[in-house]
């Protein structure tokens, strides 16, 4: 058997934690979103430490990333999803696999682990074999090409990974999938501009291990599996902003100054309102809008603590006196599957066209509102040039008075974090 980098295991594998996993992994497959399935498990699991419920986390989204490869394993050994009725066993057998091959686990801490009484009902399959099949050693077959073999041995559907080699970089499509394989960084944006040492020294002091990242001047990441930032004085007191690498580059991208005036046009929970509304300054002025009002919501409720009075959320929004307008599209998500690893077994190219539909709807409303001179940053967390490079190409071509600008690619192999797009767009 081809034998992969072994993965760290994060938090604590105990009973009770694999227990836990293998509760969110049984309703993930039957339909529930993998981060609701983690939420209400945690929610009731009783007397579980804090590495625990890390551990189920973790475990709950690497059985979500590494499925396909699970799946071949136990097709491999003749135990098949097909033959595998109740989830309970897929579940299990799976579980097992991934501690044994993945993780690198004994045997006997792994049956620990899952052997019974325990750790789930219903059950199919006994003891003896789950032991067997871990002390079995077989040989996988990966696939005839590079691409099915990059697919299958980082588990990814073919047609997504036909579609992302399409653009990647040579010789790097199966890096990219490592990184979209990876637990995402716990990374923040130091708030104000040009305080990250400062901020740095200050944690470093008081025990949390913290590093800075190449790529911008403000973003650090934690470097342990510590979660102690979020109960610091610098985060409470609005210092450091969670925000993803990616995210603050797209930001960035808007090259907004103090006193100008920005639209954050599908703000979400409001990550990249903050970052522009801090790089005009209290002499500019940001508007914010989303179409989801609970989304909404939640990021009137970040600037109203932060006190970011320049701030404001008018409906109908007023594109028309904004020098910039920074369009996160909704998207595949496709750069973020370290996040939401269950989504690209949910994401069909069939979902992807549709979505291409409504990136093109978004751009045709904000256009003609934009002032001459204005700018539009349009961006994506997806990997798909049909969401990205090809919408572009597609807005310019159907739209006069506009003519590109700046383009950003980011890759998740590069960078602390996920995959981006992003394009200026400029209005003659």
């Amino acid at each position: 058997m081809t034998t992969p980098p072994l993965r760290p295991t994060l938090g604590l594998a105990s009973r009770k934690a694999a227990t836990a996993a293998l509760e969110a992994h049984v309703q993930v497959l039957k339909g529930t979103p993998m981060r609701r399935a983690i939420s209400e498990t945690l929610f009731k699991a009783e007397k579980l430490g804090g590495k625990e419920r890390r551990f189920v986390a973790y475990a709950t989204r690497e059985l979500s990333r590494h499925l396909r490869r699970l799946e071949l394993s136990a097709k491999t050994r003749g135990w098949p999803s097909s033959k595998l009725h109740l989830p309970e066993d897929q579940a299990l057998l799976r579980y097992a696999l991934w501690r044994h091959e993945l993780c690198g686990a004994p045997v006997d801490k792994i049956m620990t682990e899952v052997g019974l009484p325990g750790p789930i009902r219903p059950r199919g399959i006994p003891d003896q074999l789950i032991r067997g099949e871990l002390e079995k050693r077989v040989e996988l077959d990966f696939g005839a090409t590079p691409i099915d073999q990059a697919a299958s041995r980082q588990s990814f559907p073919n047609w997504l990974a036909e579609r992302i080699a399409e653009v990647a970089p040579e010789g790097e499509l199966e890096a990219i999938f490592e990184a979209l394989n990876r637990e995402p960084f716990l990374t923040f944006r130091t708030r104000p501009e040009g305080t990250r040492d400062e901020l740095m020294a200050a944690l470093a002091k008081s025990g949390i291990e913290v590093e800075a990242s190449a790529q911008t001047t403000d973003t650090l990441r934690v470097s342990n599996e510590s979660r102690a930032i979020f109960e610091s004085r610098w985060l409470k007191e609005g210092r450091l902003q969670v925000m993803d690498l990616g995210s603050q580059l797209l930001a960035g991208l808007c090259q907004v100054k103090p006193g100008m005036v920005a639209v954050d046009y599908c703000a979400g929970a409001g990550g990249k309102t903050i970052a522009l509304a801090d790089a005009v300054g209290p002499t500019g002025r940001v508007y914010a809008w989303d179409n989801s009002p609970k989304r909404l919501q939640e990021a009137k409720r970040r600037v109203q603590e932060l006190k970011l009075r320049h701030v404001t959320f008018p409906t109908p929004v007023r594109i028309d006196l904004a020098d910039v307008v920074l369009i996160d599209a909704p998207c595949s998500g496709t750069g973020t599957l370290s996040r939401e690893p269950d989504q690209k077994w949910k994401l069909t190219w069939q979902k992807v066209e549709a979505l291409v539909q409504t990136q093109l709807e978004i751009l045709a409303t904000v256009a003609p509102q934009v002032k001459p001179g204005g700018v539009i940053v349009y961006g994506t967390c997806s990997l798909l040039q049909a969401e990205n490079e090809a919408v572009v190409d597609a807005f310019l071509a159907r739209t006069k008075g506009w003519s590109r600008g700046e383009q950003l690619r980011v890759w998740p192999h590069r960078i602390d974090g996920g995959g981006f797009f992003g394009a200026r767009l400029l209005k003659s």
